[in-house]
């Protein structure tokens, strides 16, 4: 019991703390997302953050101690982000031809992602700063975080909603996707994940490349589109108006 005790102060104290319980979890995660058939309420991200988060707060160990380890596997996202334009690449005639309707459909999903928190936020009556930092919750955190504090929302609490609103897309969009009866031919794919990749960026692209290829390939273009839609789009908007 002793020589567990030694290791773990050890381990809590390093880098390798964070990079090794953000591998085990995950695995770990995965694997019983595989044994659940791959049912969305198994996803591997959402458990990852519950199973960490409670292990840090048991244990005490620091955020930025966990982080020391884990940025190793963060800075692996920009890589991750790059690797989505290889399914596009393969489909760059199909999308040549849709050019125009995806574009609407980029605009479209996303005035009403910006503008559905404005008015929830304004109807619940929160303050400015949080409708604010709601606001780009449908973008990817790390430019989410960008646009808030351009707008005067608070970047930590604009990642926290992207992480959330990607989670719950991934949990939500099959039912939802179900209930409106999109069928799951090649068609309906690009479509479901399109609407994925537009309300809930890299986590339900994530998702949709888990369940279809042509889904996957549709909903990271989704993701690139809003990243540079909304860090032009929604700032000029505040400036404006």
């Amino acid at each position: 019991m002793s020589d567990f005790v030694q290791l773990w102060v050890y381990l809590s104290t390093t880098p390798l703390f964070g990079l090794t319980a953000t591998l085990m979890v995950y695995v770990l995660a995965h694997a019983f997302y595989v044994r659940a058939g791959h049912a969305p309420w198994a996803n591997p991200v959402l458990w990852s953050v519950v199973v960490l988060a409670c292990g840090l707060l048991a244990t005490g160990v620091s955020y930025p101690t966990y982080f020391a380890g884990a940025q190793f596997i963060h800075f692996l996202l920009g890589p991750a982000v790059v690797a989505l334009a290889w399914p596009l690449w393969l489909r760059r005639a199909e999308l040549r031809q849709r050019w125009h309707r995806l574009l609407v459909a980029a605009l479209a999903g996303g005035s009403v992602a910006a503008a559905s928190s404005l008015l929830l936020g304004g109807l619940f009556g929160l303050p400015r700063e949080l409708i604010l930092s709601l606001v780009p919750k449908s973008v990817t955190a790390p430019v989410a975080m960008g646009i808030a504090e351009q707008i005067g929302g608070i970047p930590a609490l604009a990642a926290v909603f992207a992480v959330i609103t990607g989670l719950v897309g991934a949990l939500c969009g099959k039912y939802l996707f179900a209930a409106l009866r999109i069928p799951t031919d090649t068609q309906g794919w690009a479509a479901r994940g399109f609407a994925l990749g537009t309300a809930s960026h890299g986590i339900g692209a994530a998702r949709a490349m888990q369940v279809d290829a042509d889904a996957g390939a549709y909903a990271g273009l989704a993701l690139g589109m809003q990243v540079v839609l909304a860090s032009l789009l929604i700032p000029l908007v505040f400036k404006l108006f």
